[in-house]
């Protein structure tokens, strides 16, 4: 399994160049059956960096772009009486598909957002009174642009909570810029790509992901930091269990993608910022600055400190 998940990872990288730890967040989340949400300026990749994964993991997949006009029907689809057959038939939206690109979430109205909540908690939709189950697996993945730019609704608590992760790609550094202006176009880049993955063998990796062995250290150190961003004195917001349950899957996924079968607080670690960020600080990612909310939680913890109640 192992070997198929390097293979993933190369496949990607050879699209997405100069962001290998990007990449392997991205991996991770969806390994760990949860929903990826990409924030970052317009032209550094995000649509390419969702088209690519689901070719990669062999999943069916379709593209909203999100506008000021769209209705939630739009997303979930609607049912329209057929003349012929005397009843209504249900034409389904992009919804049900097993990968969901939500392009520029963030110029949707909160109505049109919350049509993807029961989605993405319960992997159902209720269309006129009519629950539909969606495929399996289902994975959002949704692109935002920076809460400054025009047009833009910021998601609420309540919507940023379903995503697993939120990540920023950033700009390129040289090398890989000069890759980017001088290789082919991108169409065809991604035609190129080999799809890595069958579906079984994705359920597989992400039971096995499952399997990941938490000690009883890793799990203190996990409520430790959730814990500290409950106290009185912390500025930001707190984390959920719902939000330390997101962590302890990510870090398992992380650790298996390291071919280990236990987490380390380093695992941990590596995943908090993309993981507990947009949770702790819903405004503008500071993902690399030492001074972001994630950095001072992970600062306040001794990782060999016994939690205390």
């Amino acid at each position: 399994m192992e070997s198929l998940i390097n293979g993933v990872i190369s496949q990607v990288s050879k699209v997405v160049l100069g962001k290998p730890n990007e990449v392997k967040l991205s991996v991770a989340c969806l390994l760990a059956k949860g929903h990826l949400l990409l924030e970052d300026l317009p032209g550094m990749g995000k649509t390419t960096l969702a088209q690519v994964l689901a070719k990669v993991f062999g999943l069916s997949f379709q593209r909203t772009q999100f506008t000021s006009d769209m209705l939630p029907s739009d997303v979930t689809g609607i049912s329209i009486f057929d003349q012929e057959q005397k009843a209504f038939v249900l034409h389904k939206g992009p919804i049900f598909s097993q990968l969901l690109l939500a392009d520029e979430i963030n110029r949707a109205s909160p109505k049109t957002q919350s049509a993807l909540l029961e989605a993405m908690e319960e992997h159902q939709v209720s269309i006129d009174g009519t629950t539909y189950e969606l495929a399996s697996p289902f994975f959002v993945i949704a692109t935002q642009n920076p809460l400054f730019h025009a047009g833009t609704n910021p998601l609420p608590e309540s919507q940023l909570d379903r995503f697993m992760m939120r990540l920023s790609l950033g700009f390129p550094d040289v090398e890989a810029e000069k890759q980017i202006l001088l290789g082919k176009e991108l169409k065809q880049k991604i035609e190129n790509v080999e799809t890595v993955l069958t579906h079984q063998q994705l359920i597989d990796i992400q039971q096995a992901v499952s399997k990941v062995t938490v000690s009883d250290a890793v799990l203190e150190y996990i409520i430790a930091l959730c814990q500290v961003s409950r106290n009185d004195e912390f500025s930001g917001n707190p984390l959920s269990p719902r939000a330390g349950k997101a962590l302890l899957k990510s870090a398992q996924a992380w650790a298996f993608i390291h071919q280990r079968d236990y987490i380390t607080p380093t695992d941990v670690q590596a995943v908090f910022a993309s993981v507990c960020e947009h949770r702790l600080d819903a405004g503008v990612m500071e993902l690399n600055s030492e001074s972001s909310v994630a950095s001072q939680v992970l600062s306040k913890v001794d990782v060999l400190a016994p939690i205390t109640q």
